[in-house]
């Protein structure tokens, strides 16, 4: 039909119209590669000059480099003495420029930082063997005795006096290693992406330290069991323990988060604010701040609903006052 044949029609003008943009297109790309071929034939040519012009300086030098060959043994020994001066003046201007580095402040801020690098490291290798102790020495063993026929402690208590010192563990060895290899990498030391590795990690501690005293009163409660106690005293004679007990391994880690916020505080105090590691060194403290806080806030208000509640198993009837979150444990006596 008619209207058929316009469309048609339409369609193929259209189709018209954009051959005709690509030919346009095509001849401005054509006409941009025929000016670079222009301009790299007229850049072959002065190349060609130039080496034209430099063979020919080449010509003219060998006659003055044959006059050089057939010098004067004293000329020779006058420029090999110029030559040992100009080095010794050069080393003599180094060695001072290198002494005056070593004297100056920012070297001195750049020693210091290092010790507390390595400090840092040595405190980290001493924490995981810590761990390492109360996990290899008292929870797995722990675990095994909990599966006996005749269990000293029950896979819950266990539980609940360890909590994720496991996990915890485990993460600390991934942080030690990685601490060792920036230290092989040494002088250049790149920390922040280390504690960037730990940073989402800390809930674990959260959970560890809101946990702390209840563990402890898990265990005193474990401890009047005498074959509990027997059990643990031949734990805590094992010589890795150096004489340390179940208690103190315990208490270990709700010290480590405070150490690395005195570490970073110190590294920050030696660190120019130009560092490329300054910023991230400063949110990896404010971080470990902020958890601090809400750690030791958690910890008072456990206790403190802990104690009430201790206070009111000891009244006959009960005590509902004792129960409100708003009530505060002051002393007892």
């Amino acid at each position: 039909s008619y209207s058929d044949i316009l469309i048609e029609r339409e369609v193929l003008m259209q189709k018209y119209i954009h051959l005709v943009q690509i030919v346009e297109t095509e001849k401005i790309a054509a006409n941009q590669l025929r000016h670079q071929l222009e301009d790299q034939d007229t850049e072959i040519e002065r190349l060609k000059s130039e080496i034209i012009a430099l063979n020919k300086t080449k010509e003219r030098m060998r006659p003055y480099q044959g006059n050089q060959e057939d010098e004067d043994p004293d000329i020779k020994k006058i420029k090999k003495v110029q030559s040992f001066m100009r080095g010794w003046l050069c080393r003599r201007k180094w060695k001072t420029i290198v002494q005056d580095y070593i004297c100056s402040p920012h070297a001195e801020s750049m020693r210091k930082r290092n010790q507390i690098v390595f400090n840092m490291v040595e405190a980290e290798s001493e924490y995981v063997h810590q761990l390492y102790v109360l996990v290899n020495c008292f929870l797995r063993p722990l675990r095994m005795a909990a599966s006996s026929k005749k269990p000293p402690i029950s896979h819950d208590d266990v539980s609940s006096i360890f909590l994720n010192s496991e996990t915890i563990m485990f993460l600390h060895e991934i942080f030690h290693q990685g601490l060792k290899a920036r230290i092989a990498n040494w002088p250049t030391l790149i920390l922040a992406d280390l504690f960037d590795i730990l940073l989402p990690m800390l809930n674990i501690y959260q959970e560890f330290v809101r946990n702390h005293q209840y563990s402890l009163q898990v265990l005193a409660n474990c401890k009047q069991n005498r074959d509990f106690d027997k059990l643990l005293k031949q734990y805590e004679a094992n010589p890795a323990c150096e004489g340390r007990m179940l208690e103190t391994f315990l208490t270990y880690p709700m010290f480590q988060i405070p150490r690395y916020i005195i570490t970073l505080h110190e590294l920050l105090a030696h660190t120019p604010h130009e560092h490329v590691e300054r910023k991230s060194l400063e949110f990896a403290k404010s971080k470990l701040e902020e958890l601090s806080r809400v750690m030791h806030d958690e910890v008072s208000d456990t206790e403190n609903i802990r104690k009430n509640l201790a206070i009111e198993r000891t009244i006959v009837e009960g005590c509902d006052i004792l129960l409100d979150t708003s009530q505060t444990f002051i002393r007892q006596g």
